[in-house]
């Protein structure tokens, strides 16, 4: 996973010329994953909800051959 990193940046009053300090933070690995779990649940509910819409959009106007397609597709949600 590609590091992370915050940069903050210090100003220092003029007596010291204006000169500004940078520095650096980097994000910790247990917010990464957490925020990285949250996205792909986020994103397997909503792949799952929108694939469940057309697979019944398909039953409703009866049409067989995007049901097969669909229904494919579906099988990989169904391993829960």
């Amino acid at each position: 996973m590609k590091k992370q990193k915050i940069n903050y940046v210090l100003r220092r009053s003029p007596v010291y010329g204006n000169k500004t300090i940078t520095a650096k933070r980097e994000l910790s690995f247990g917010l990464q994953l957490a925020s990285r779990l949250i996205l792909d649940e986020l994103s397997y509910e909503f792949n799952k909800h929108r694939l469940d819409e057309k697979i019944n959009e398909a039953i409703a106007n009866e049409d067989r051959d995007s049901f097969d397609r669909l229904s494919k597709q579906y099988q990989p949600y169904t391993w829960e």
